[in-house]
């Protein structure tokens, strides 16, 4: 299954897209995509609804996050070797972690905003993990038992804020609209191995980068067990894995984002996404969507 919120920012409904590619509406079903909805029964309820019985919505509405109340934003880096390559810096030995703010979730296609007095603004188009039943102490071999499915994310960062201001990566990772999630939750049955999927995104139109979840450094299976022994992981929680090359910060000049740049970037079964850069300005309505 496709799952998806619709609607203007704060307002989104569920959803879910059917064969067709249209967005059937799920808000007489149930109250929202939240993780409760993504327990293996609620998900199996979902399956068995036939989606030429819910209402179709409009194609140009908006799209949220596919996940409602998500607790915990995880983000790994330089899980691809190439990446950390490219970055300067050697492959890890564990995967490295840091958190994204809750604050920083945003839609797919929703504009970033560049924050006041920035320098570094960069992409990374990376695969997301939610998770769907608690997860603690968990072995590899269960570890995706789990997941409820994956999404695309774009982990938007600042890198003058990230890397030249402490030894903290939070602080460029976490800004308002700095975390692109969708277009849709496609669920663990849906997308089969997680290690097989090419990534891509572009500037401009412009080919920046192309990768696979395979040249992963740690797989999701290794993420999810290794997370789990730090923090439980629970329903809703997203864990976004890493970027291949092809980043602003390892090109030669760097390239950095200004506003009127356009991101699209996407994942093979994950769909797309489409961002413009955009000044800040005060009053701005941002947040979780």
């Amino acid at each position: 299954m496709k799952l998806l919120r619709h609607g203007p920012m704060g307002h989104e409904k569920p959803g879910l897209l059917d064969a067709d590619g249209r967005i059937r509406d799920l808000s007489e079903v149930l109250d929202d995509l939240d993780g409760d909805a993504l327990a293996p029964d609620e998900l199996a309820k979902l399956r068995d609804i036939d989606p030429a019985s819910l209402p179709i919505v409009d194609a140009k509405t908006r799209l949220g996050t596919p996940i409602a109340k998500v607790g915990k934003f995880l983000a790994i880096g330089l899980n691809y070797s190439d990446h950390a390559a490219e970055a300067g810096m050697p492959p890890p030995s564990e995967p490295i972690l840091f958190t994204k703010a809750i604050s920083c979730l945003c839609g797919p296609d929703d504009d970033v905003i560049q924050p006041r007095d920035p320098t570094k603004l960069d992409w990374e188009v990376e695969l997301g993990i939610v998770i769907g039943t608690k997860a603690q102490y968990v072995s590899r071999e269960q570890a995706l038992d789990h997941v409820a499915g994956y999404v695309l994310v774009n982990d938007v960062s600042e890198r003058h804020f990230q890397l030249e201001r402490g030894s903290q990566w939070d602080r460029g990772k976490g800004c308002d609209t700095f975390g692109p999630v969708g277009p849709w939750l496609v669920t663990s049955d849906e997308v089969g191995d997680p290690q097989v999927l090419g990534l891509w995104l572009d500037v401009n139109g412009e080919r920046c980068q192309t990768g696979n979840t395979a040249t992963m450094i740690f797989g999701c299976a290794q993420l999810v067990s290794y997370l789990s022994a730090f923090m439980t992981l629970m329903p809703g929680d997203i864990v976004t894995t890493g970027t291949p090359p092809g980043v602003g910060m390892g090109m030669k000049p760097p390239r950095w984002l200004a506003p009127g740049d356009v991101m699209t970037l996407g994942i093979d079964r994950l769909g797309r996404q489409t961002q413009r850069v955009v000044a800040w300005k005060a009053g701005r309505s941002t947040g979780p969507s």
